[in-house]
């Protein structure tokens, strides 16, 4: 008989990692239990029970959760030995499950009837005594398989009175936070070393490496520490922007925090809180003040950065201000990244190195629910800034090792930014147009070094009814008659505006500056409180050496692809786009964004080449609604009288009932679509050469509203792993509204009946095996709390919507194609719109869905025998 710790010893090399060897040994009459938060390729949570002289283990993707409506994925891996139950540490690269284990949970569990009888059966059902884990729980069987021959199990908590609500449930429910995220992004490794923790619980010190390999010795013992009294002021260092991430010196990188830079005073154990400007907010943040308090810090000045993590652990300005102006701060974090003085000495000529290490151990024991050290990112600028985007954040920060700290802008601490990024003065507003109310688009300006101000453009898009009001509120104060600029500037309503005094500093994104140094593409973040007005300019990004700049001028043509180069063009044609002249071109088509038409048919224009080859010689149907989304919509499937330029017309025999189907093969008549008024593409399952049969099979995953997200991406995992069990790849994308899209391409030899009933076996199979998921009927009072199976999708000469087509909702999201990795990080269908969509073509380094046209399938017998098919009742 094998040992039964032989797949484990097989495959780690015990002369390189740290974990135990270990043998089979008798158990227990406690049997432990333990769960491991493993940073490896992905982070995931270990779930161990000493069960027959081993530790039985599955692998959770997501983690233990107290609420009993969520039954978490189990993979069952190869049973480890008893003493791994105490291992932590650093597994090494290169060697199985390389990243750092920690434990998260561990106790002892309590086997309800006969344990073994019950785990071979595949329904073990227990209780655990943990710190973290307790009550009732299963572990039930599936007879679901993954990608590998490995059992799929579902850990479920029972209802009892250890249960809890989806919001306080498990390891993702606790926010992962900025650091940690960006790192994980950065690397398919271990997350950084002193990862932000969003857990309130107190935690022992951190050890990043910088930190670690500074000196840990006395402050007085510092070379370059100044004996002197507290000072009563200093003023903040500023980073430089640069366009790229240098290549020489020692740089130590964090995340650039979406907040406001507050710098700590104490004096005496007394807190003052003041802005960079030198406001005092002490009073507007007394937990964050009591939170420094506790550090038991009697003198000292620290440099950090107040802010409100969102439901993914990353920075949000909106929600920073939205606490504000709600006088609820409860939920602010300083970030502390800088320590200036400490107990009688001054430490701004201290190397940075070792002012963080001083730092560090200061906020070893401290209240992580309202102050955090800011920890370094261990991995190549590139890689980490490429992160902080993909993760919708500002950017990073890069500070020499060896800096010192002078109080003023420096090329020493240098800024990266995902997407240009900076606060304007606003000077004005116009009138809002339709049913939009308060405002139309706020009128932006930077002053000179002379003092002059200068008119910047305009940003109408970022605003929701309650900031469009809450911003209209601090504008009224400020008007007046005059205009503000030397004189008048040209523009749509500029001449009929309400011009400000400029005192009111907003926080924009855009994508460029045009030639005339105007903004393209501007979306409004937030207001700024904390910058006076007289001091914004506009930013200008510099190189930190002439090698970086030479190496700029060589980087292929490709860097800036198809999608940027396409944009500017539309930029310097106006409003022509392929000839097409777009009327109308102010016409607001989303009053929530301020999208206008003209907005849209950019939009096409720069992302023709991504979005016609899914185009290309199938039926089209548009969604038309001239009047935008407050106006009436239509589905037009054939060609009207009113043809749309561009457009091409299928033979009449192929419908002869109906006006001829359509076809978009070309740019212009993607344009065309857009100006006739059309807010969403749908294509047909088959090309028009051979319109019988279909290349592609679709499973639309239409949600229960009120599912949370992570149930709507459970669900697309589990629908995978039933194509991959028969054998079937299938490719994902967003829909834009609610759902997901699982397409699985086909090789055209089935007729529209074979693959509608093929894809109806498939979702009534996953509905009945695990029908606390899926619901294959239609109707909304099916689907309460499930996922319908839309199979529909599949029946002839039905449609789907296109690959990056915009979608008729508020914000004007899109349909994207994204990678099966990616899903964990996707934040809900509607996360891009034809704004956003574009920075992320621009950087997407490959297509997700670059195998898609390559990859033909046939549904054979054996699959439908699987499905429970009836034998000869599908055509081969």
């Amino acid at each position: 008989m094998p040992n039964k710790l032989s797949s484990y010893h097989a495959k780690r090399n015990f002369n390189v990692t740290r974990e135990p060897k270990g043998r089979v040994q008798a158990s227990h009459d406690e049997l432990q239990f333990v769960v491991q938060e493993h940073h490896a390729s992905k982070l995931h949570y270990d779930f161990r029970l000493e069960l027959d002289g081993v530790l039985k283990s599955w692998t959770v993707p997501k983690g233990p959760s107290l609420d009993p409506n969520e039954k978490r994925l189990a993979v069952h891996v190869e049973d480890h030995p008893i003493a791994y139950a105490g291992f932590e540490g650093t597994i090494p690269e290169n060697q199985y499950g390389a990243g750092r284990v920690r434990i998260w949970d561990s106790g002892y569990w309590e086997p309800i009837g006969d344990p073994a009888a019950a785990y071979r059966a595949g329904k073990l059902k227990f209780r655990l005594y943990g710190e973290k884990l307790q009550g009732g729980w299963a572990l039930i069987k599936t007879r679901l398989r993954g990608g590998s021959d490995k059992e799929q199990w579902l850990l479920i908590k029972e209802r009892d009175e250890a249960a809890q609500d989806a919001s306080h449930a498990s390891p993702s429910g606790r926010k992962a936070g900025s650091t940690q995220a960006v790192a994980a992004k950065a690397r398919a490794k271990p997350a950084a070393k002193g990862a932000v923790q969003a857990s309130p619980r107190k935690r022992t010190a951190l050890k990043p490496s910088s930190a670690q390999d500074a000196e840990d010795v006395a402050v007085s013992k510092l070379a370059n520490a100044l004996k002197a009294p507290l000072p009563a002021a200093v003023n903040a260092q500023l980073a430089t922007l640069v366009e790229h991430a240098p290549t020489q010196g020692d740089w130590i990188y964090e995340i650039k925090y979406d907040g406001y830079r507050i710098l700590a005073r104490i004096e005496s154990g007394r807190v003052q809180l003041m802005t960079r400007d030198g406001k005092d907010w002490t009073a507007r943040l007394p937990r964050q003040v009591e939170a420094l308090q506790e550090l038991g810090l009697k003198n000292a000045w620290l440099d950090g950065e107040i802010v409100v993590l969102d439901g993914h652990g990353i920075p949000s300005f909106q929600q920073l201000q939205n606490a504000f102006d709600a006088k609820s701060t409860a939920k602010v974090i300083f970030f502390a990244f800088d320590l200036l003085y400490l107990d009688g000495y001054d430490l701004r000529n201290v190397p940075l190195l070792q002012r963080r290490g001083l730092l560090e151990r200061a906020l070893a024991k401290a209240d992580q629910e309202h102050i955090r050290y800011s920890a370094p990112l261990h991995e190549p600028a590139e890689k980490l800034l490429d992160s902080a985007c993909q993760l919708s954040m500002e950017g990073i920060i890069g500070k020499l090792s060896d800096s010192i700290y002078t109080g003023k802008r420096s090329a020493d601490w240098i800024k990266l930014k995902c997407r240009k990024r900076q606060e304007f003065v606003i000077a004005g507003f116009t009138d809002p147009q339709g049913k939009r109310q308060f405002f139309g688009s706020l009128l932006l300006a930077v002053f000179t070094d002379d003092g002059v101000l200068r008119y910047a453009g305009r940003v109408g898009t970022g605003f929701d009814n309650a900031v469009l009001q809450s911003v209209y509120k601090k504008l009224k104060p400020l008007m007046q008659s005059r205009c503000p600029f030397p004189e008048i500037p040209r523009g749509p309503g500029i001449a009929k505006a309400h011009w400000l005094k400029p005192k009111l500093v907003a926080e924009i994104s855009f994508a460029e500056w045009t030639k005339d140094g105007l903004l393209r593409q501007a979306v409004f973040h937030g207001l700024r409180t904390d910058k006076p007005a007289g001091q914004i300019r506009r930013e200008q990004a510099v190189d930190l050496s002439a090698s970086r700049q030479q190496a700029a001028s060589k980087r292929p043509a490709k860097s800036r692809s198809k999608l940027s180069a396409s944009v500017e063009n539309a930029a310097s044609d106006a409003n022509t786009f392929h000839g097409i002249v777009i009327t109308h071109p102010e016409r607001v088509i989303d009053p929530s964004s301020g999208l206008t038409k003209l907005d849209i048919a950019r939009y096409y224009d720069a992302v023709a080449p991504f979005i016609l080859p899914y185009l290309k010689d199938r039926p089209v149907y548009l969604l038309r609604s001239p009047g935008g989304l407050s106006g009436k919509a239509f589905f037009q499937r054939h060609a009207i009288r009113a043809a749309i330029p561009g457009i091409q017309l299928l033979d009449p025999s192929v419908d002869p009932e109906h006006e001829p189907l359509m076809v978009i093969n070309s740019a212009q008549a993607l344009i065309g679509a857009a100006q006739m008024g059309s807010l969403e593409l749908h294509s047909c399952n088959a090309t028009a050469d051979m319109l019988d049969r279909p290349d592609c099979m679709v499973f639309d995953l239409d949600p229960d509203p009120n599912l949370p997200w992570k149930r709507i991406a459970e669900s697309a995992k589990l629908t995978r792993q039933l194509l991959d069990e028969l054998g079937l790849t299938c490719f994902l994308k967003t829909s834009g509204s609610k759902g997901l899209h699982l397409i699985v391409p086909l090789a055209r030899r089935h007729d529209w009946e074979s693959v509608t009933q093929f894809s109806k076996a498939l979702a009534q199979h996953l509905a009945n095996t695990i029908p606390g998921h899926f619901i294959a009927s239609m109707g909304e009072e099916n689907r309460v709390g499930k996922i319908y199976i839309d199979y529909l999708r599949n029946s002839k000469m039905a449609s789907t919507v296109v690959p990056y087509s915009t979608r008729a909702r508020n914000g004007l999201p899109v349909a994207v194609p994204i990678a099966w990795e990616e899903l964990d990080d996707i934040k809900g269908s509607a996360m891009w719109n034809i704004v956003s969509i574009q920075e992320r073509l621009v950087r997407q380094k490959s297509d997700p869905w670059q195998d898609f046209f390559s990859t033909r399938q046939i549904l054979t017998k054996s699959m439908r025998k699987a499905l429970g098919i009836i034998e000869g009742s599908m055509a081969d």
